[in-house]
């Protein structure tokens, strides 16, 4: 049974360990979302602004987490 208390905190750690990552990725779901039911923007269109904008967001989060820290 402890196993999957490790598996669980692992994957809980592994989403929330980058804080900005995670409220950035919720924030351009919940945008897509709005943009696809209240503007009417096609579903493809919808899957393409999630596909880049994830990819986008990773970049920069690799990007900030490859500079070197300022002691």
């Amino acid at each position: 049974m402890t196993i999957f208390k490790e598996l669980a905190a692992e994957l809980i750690g592994m989403f929330f360990g980058e804080t900005r990552l995670a409220a950035a990725l919720l924030a351009l779901v919940a945008a897509t979302g709005l943009l696809i039911d209240f503007a009417g923007l096609d579903h493809l269109m919808g899957g393409a602004m999630l596909l880049f904008g994830s990819l986008a967001l990773l970049v920069v989060s690799v990007c900030r987490a490859a500079r070197p820290r300022v002691s």
